[in-house]
């Protein structure tokens, strides 16, 4: 069933719907904007696409009206006299994220998207490329983008930059830690550009940059495979991938790397293995609610939602997803198309990825990860919810805050707050943190006059956690469990004595204070949860006096299908 005309058929059904939203260079459907010019989120709904298309048309693939629609629009868009130009670039600009899809397509479809091209066109499309090498991009897996484009431009026989490239892939091994792990910039967060970026790109140069550097092709295919080893416990054994860290607005692109790693021809896990990896998160995703009636992908993640985005997501934003069918460039006969798509492994009850800050529990074939993230001073939107939860589940999702003004709009599942003055204090400045086999530490504030040491320990039931406080202050704190889904007469919740607990037909969530805190149950605002568009969240609250207090509250979660 999963074969190449399968998979080329879900592709293309994915982007056929934009058709009749391109207008030269440019694809226009929605209102809403990001925070660069309005150009570049036109120009980047226009390139997207080709993450899906140029491995498309590599395998084989044909349809005239979208090379027609490619070679038009980069014959206008890179022309200066057209209306449709994209512009002149400035530093961190968007429009270099946008140049490495064009570079993909040159790389591995020339035949469609270059050699089409009038004379001019050519010589308008690489003096636009070439702008990348004359403006900076951000210090983080921006650098990648650059690289690609020289690559595309010296396989291509254009102007490109050797020194350029050569200080660029330098500066990219200062990134590396161990294991297969990189940090994304100086920011250090450890997130799915890890995954579908840093590797993404490693392997994609690997493929087309072995015949000229071997070594560092070599040392690519080699980091992924050491990455694989720990990047597959993301994973439920229902194809579902943890909820984790920015950009889930790109959803399907969670399984990229196991695409990457086909096309390389790399197996750090069997070929069924992985093959089983992409069709479980592949067939999840297509059976959500992520079109909008047109059939155009929304931003958001299980359904259209705005509130979780950050600052740069733009209406085509979400085509980045598209990463994850570069299988589609293998050739008809190879065996990933017709080995069968195997379950998923037996995997450790408990793995440290040390590297990430990360304890990961894995129970009944789902994944709960413990994180002590790093991370401070990064503002693109929902960063606190997304890095700095204590615990994140594929199964359970986690919330976004809508507002500081109360626990409802807070919505602060699987986090210890602070109530003062009305006002809803999540974590916010890190101290330190301290990962091994047997639980996570984490040193942390969520403002001055606040101090908290707090211990999680994964359990066989879920966790528990212990909070040493020391405050300036008498306050209320709220250690709060996961969000359960709340579909109106579905759920049975309870606030009473020292426990609260939340469950439905496939979730169970119950909250146990050992030192005396009050159970409670959030109704957290509509659309703050990822998965679910209403939830329930359970909690105890403690009262906090000045000085020190320790609070020890256990959490214990049930999940079904």
């Amino acid at each position: 069933m999963y074969n190449k005309k399968y998979f080329q058929k879900q592709m293309m059904d994915i982007i056929n719907p934009l058709k009749k939203f391109y207008k030269g260079s440019t694809v226009r459907f929605a209102r809403h904007r990001a925070w660069y010019e309005d150009i570049s989120g036109d120009m980047e709904a226009f390139s997207r696409p080709l993450w899906g298309l140029v491995p498309y048309f590599a395998g084989g693939g044909e349809d005239k009206e979208f090379e027609r629609l490619y070679v038009n629009g980069l014959e206008e868009g890179a022309d200066s006299n057209s209306a449709g130009y994209w512009g002149e670039c400035h530093d961190r600009d968007q429009r270099f994220v946008e140049m490495a899809a064009i570079a993909y397509g040159l790389l591995f479809a020339e035949d469609k998207l270059w050699t089409p091209l009038s004379e001019s066109g050519k010589d308008n499309l690489t003096r636009w490329l070439l702008t990348i090498n004359h403006n900076e991009v951000c210090d983080s897996n921006w650098i990648f983008f650059r690289v690609l484009v020289n690559c595309a431009l010296k396989k291509i026989g254009r102007p490109h930059d050797d020194e350029r490239l050569a200080n660029d892939l330098k500066r990219l091994d200062e990134f590396y830690l161990s294991n297969g792990w990189y940090k994304d910039g100086m920011n250090g967060q450890k997130d799915y550009y890890i995954s579908f970026a840093f590797h993404f790109y490693s392997l994609i140069y690997a493929v087309a940059m072995s015949d000229i550097d071997g070594e560092r092709s070599r040392l690519y295919k080699e980091r992924a495979c050491e990455f694989a080893k720990t990047f597959i416990y993301w994973f439920d054994e229902d194809g579902e991938a943890v909820p984790y860290g920015r950009s889930l607005t790109y959803r399907f692109a969670q399984s990229a790397f196991w695409s990457a790693c086909i096309v390389a021809d790399i197996r750090p896990l069997s070929i069924e293995v992985m093959k089983g990896l992409l069709v479980r998160n592949l067939e999840g995703w297509m059976n959500k609610n992520i079109f909008d009636h047109a059939g155009i992908l929304t931003v958001g993640y299980d359904y259209p939602n705005l509130i979780m985005s950050e600052h740069y997501n733009a209406h085509g934003s979400p085509y980045w997803g598209l990463k994850a069918y570069a299988f589609l460039m293998l050739p008809d006969n190879h065996e990933f198309w017709t080995c069968e798509a195997a379950p998923m492994p037996e995997l450790e009850k408990l793995m440290l990825i040390k590297e990430a800050n990360m304890l990961v529990s894995r129970r009944g074939g789902r994944t709960v990860i413990y994180v002590g993230s790093d991370i401070e001073g990064f503002d693109c939107g929902q960063i606190i919810p997304k890095y700095l939860k204590f615990a994140y589940s594929a199964h359970f999702g986690f919330n976004v805050m809508k507002s500081m003004i109360s626990l409802e709009e807070a919505a602060p599942d699987s986090m210890l707050v602070f109530k003062l003055d009305d006002i809803v204090m999540a974590r916010r400045h890190f101290v330190s943190c301290e990962t091994s086999e047997k639980c996570v530490i984490i040193s942390w504030s969520p403002f001055m006059g606040i101090a908290v040491k707090t211990t999680v320990i994964p359990t066989e039931e879920g966790h528990i956690r212990q909070h040493e406080i020391v405050s300036e202050y008498d306050c209320e704190a709220y250690d709060a469990g996961f969000a359960v889904a709340s579909r109106d007469d579905d759920n049975c919740v309870s606030g009473d004595g020292k426990t609260a607990w939340a469950k439905n037909n496939f979730q169970y969530c119950e909250v146990l204070s050992e030192t005396g805190g009050a159970g409670i149950v959030i109704n957290a605002s509509p659309n703050t949860n990822l998965r679910y568009s209403k939830t329930v969240i359970p909690a105890v609250c403690y009262r906090i006096n000045k000085g020190k207090t320790i609070v020890k509250t256990v959490i214990k979660d049930h999940m079904e299908d």
